[in-house]
């Protein structure tokens, strides 16, 4: 590496650094959403639904007594306008009114998940208490192994944008910032080449990619026993590639703007479709078909999906060979274009 290679990639790692907010927005955010995520979607029992009972009949009577046999209901007895007040405020999910006899009527918001399910575990245990046979018999077995929960899905979707937003904001804003401060203008006059300047952005970003992963994966394993069962050398490999592809994409992205609000948006136009469409939250499978092989296109969902195979399924870089081609082709091309487009001024 040559002497001005080295002492660029060094600033730009004391530069970023010595920015408070880079370093908790790149290091801390993505550990502290996973504590929040994790603690939302924890391992727990099933939640109590809360229903009202209306009526003074026997049909009331016996709804409540089915209800109460059911050990994820909780019925309460209510007045018709308790009832209905404790149902438009939130306190139960769905009213029962049994005030005419051999007849029962639900009384619930449809547009509420929560009232609908209720509305069927209801139902249910209101039909069995009436005698109601089932003519196939069921067993249900709960699946909460590591690797088949929630929080195991969302960390690799917060380790990929983390990785995502180290790049595209970490080194598109210091560019801009130095282009408006004319400072790359100074940078005109000095004997190192375009590629190194920029070459320098993306490899100081290697320094802060090995503790950015090493805290929220180590730190997922351990506080919420996530599992990485691939090779953290195959890891390490998914993660460098894609810090490349971002740092390029981000190099792109502020090859031309001048000032930082022309910067933003574009970061923006370009991060926001990701975090939607790449599955960071949620699945990707969850869009249209149609535009499946756009979403798959994308460089954030081949992070995700090559993250998720390596530490929840095992698998080796041979089968996220189709992922890490893209990830590729999205740096390769990023930087080129940078490289042809990219002004000083």
């Amino acid at each position: 590496m040559r002497d001005s290679l080295r002492e660029l990639t060094l600033t730009r790692f004391r530069e970023f650094v010595r920015e408070p907010e880079a370093l908790f927005w790149s290091l801390a955010f993505p550990i502290v959403l996973s504590v929040g995520l994790g603690i939302a979607f924890r391992n727990r029992p099933a939640e109590i639904v809360h229903l009202a009972v209306v009526g003074d009949s026997a049909a009331a009577r016996a709804a409540q007594d089915a209800l109460g046999k059911s050990s994820g209901i909780k019925a309460e007895r209510m007045e018709p306008p308790q009832a209905r007040l404790a149902l438009r405020t939130g306190k139960v999910a769905l009213v029962v009114n049994a005030k005419i006899p051999d007849s029962i009527e639900y009384e619930y918001d449809d547009t509420r998940p929560d009232s609908r399910m209720a509305r069927l575990l209801a139902d249910d245990a209101i039909q069995r208490g009436r005698g109601r046979a089932d003519p196939q018999r069921v067993a249900e077995r709960y699946v909460r192994d590591p690797g088949s929960r929630y929080i195991d899905f969302v960390v690799p979707g917060l380790l990929g944008m983390g990785l995502m937003g180290n790049g595209i904001w970490g080194i598109g804003f210091t560019i801009v910032d130095a282009r408006r401060k004319r400072l790359l203008k100074r940078l005109m006059a000095t004997p190192m080449s375009r590629a190194e300047y920029l070459g320098s952005f993306v490899f100081s970003r290697f320094f802060l990619l090995v503790l950015e992963v090493f805290l929220l994966v180590g730190f997922s394993a351990i506080a919420f026993g996530v599992p990485v069962r691939g090779s953290l050398v195959q890891l390490a490999v998914i993660c460098g590639l894609g810090a490349l592809a971002f740092g390029a994409l981000g190099l792109l992205i502020a090859a031309r703007p001048r000032t930082i609000e022309g910067a933003s948006g574009l970061m923006n136009l370009t991060m926001m479709p990701m975090w939607v469409l790449s599955g960071v939250f949620f699945s990707s499978e969850n869009f249209p078909r149609a535009i499946q092989p756009v979403i798959h296109a994308l460089p954030l969902t081949a992070v995700n999906n090559a993250l998720r195979a390596n530490m929840l399924r095992g698998a080796g870089l041979d089968v996220v060979g189709p992922e890490l081609a893209i990830i590729a082709a999205w740096f390769l091309v990023c930087f080129v274009v940078a490289l042809r487009i990219f002004r000083w001024r």
